[in-house]
């Protein structure tokens, strides 16, 4: 480190149990960040502070104007130009440390692609809103070894657990199975801001110890929270499951894409179909569609207002359709206006 940096960072060299064996390990190294919603825009904003080398950010959304109560990286201008959160999230990284490599990936994260964006991290902070999607990062996590911290928040309630392979039981040991049944989401039940930035720092906190090289202290605990109870609790995580098909037997299923479904619900009124992967010109698109209705491109992603519905397309052919929870319609619309 030169003096620039030993000063930008001596708060937290000064700290003894990091120190500046820590600063450089945490310079040297990549972190991945799934989601850059309210947790994962807390997770990038905190590590580029730290002085993390290499953040990849990897988000399939874009900014709307309901995130920005708790997404703490973006502006109203990002929820005004629709801009991809992987997009405002590099930056917005990129005003607040220069020195941080950043690369968005605006996509779904996938068993086809999962390799490609997770290879290299040190670390991997779930930043997600499903169970799909965690557990095809504990797979990818058992079948590589790279240690993954698990996070999530709604209303006041908010959980942490760190999986570290070969050491703690992986998240498919603790959740053998997705929750079944309507589920609370921030939609449906709100969430204060606060909780999310609690359960990101713990998150954060723990993810700064694997990258210090300092993974051995972490405990193996579950670590709940409510905000608005003011109440914390820890709890001892279960052992390992010797037949868990992520971390036992190493079938990953999920990693091999057995369970992934071709069409999903985003829990906010809303249908993401991410089955029909093929290029699309976005400016030929736009031209097409103006005619029907309010038509808004930023080069990202294409915005397509047909009320009730809105339609939000992505380059590689990926759209959410807004105004519905039926996949039929979703699938119908995107048919009718985008193609088969």
């Amino acid at each position: 480190m030169d003096e620039r940096e030993r000063d930008r960072y001596s708060r937290q060299i000064l700290f003894q149990p990091f120190g500046e064996a820590g600063q450089t390990a945490l310079r040297g190294a990549s972190a991945a960040v799934v989601g850059c919603g309210a947790l994962g825009s807390f997770h990038a904003a905190a590590l580029a502070r730290a002085g993390v080398g290499r953040l990849v950010l990897i988000d399939r959304d874009y900014v709307e104007w309901s995130n920005l109560q708790r997404q703490w990286l973006y502006e109203e201008a990002d929820a005004e130009a629709a801009l991809p959160k992987a997009v405002a999230a590099a930056r917005a990284v990129g005003r607040i440390n220069s020195g941080v490599e950043t690369a968005p990936v605006v996509a779904d994260l996938t068993p086809d692609n999962i390799e490609e964006h997770l290879s290299g991290a040190a670390v991997i902070l779930d930043g997600t809103d499903n169970f799909q999607t965690r557990y095809l990062i504990n797979d990818f996590s058992a079948s590589v070894a790279i240690p993954w911290i698990y996070g999530g928040a709604v209303a006041s309630y908010g959980i942490v657990m760190p999986v570290l392979p070969g050491r703690t039981a992986c998240f498919e040991c603790v959740y053998p199975e997705a929750p079944s049944g309507a589920q609370p989401t921030c939609e449906t039940a709100g969430v204060l801001n606060t909780v999310t930035s609690m359960v990101a720092a713990w998150q954060v906190s723990l993810a700064y110890k694997v990258l210090a090289g300092r993974a051995g202290e972490i405990e193996a605990k579950i670590t709940v929270f409510d905000v608005w109870h003011g109440t914390t609790r820890q709890m001892n995580m279960p052992p390992r499951e010797p037949d868990c098909p992520a971390c036992g037997t190493r079938t990953c299923r999920h990693l091999l894409g057995e369970e992934r479904i071709p069409i999903s619900l985003c829990g906010r009124n809303a249908v993401q179909i991410h089955d029909r992967r093929r290029p699309i010109d976005l400016e030929a698109l736009a031209e097409r569609l103006r005619p029907l209705g309010e038509v808004r491109s930023n080069g990202f992603a294409l915005r397509f207002v047909l009320p009730p519905h809105e339609m939000t397309v992505f380059p590689d052919g990926r759209a959410i359709i807004k105004g519905t929870q039926d996949p039929g319609v979703a699938r119908s619309l995107y048919s009718r206006y985008i193609g088969n």
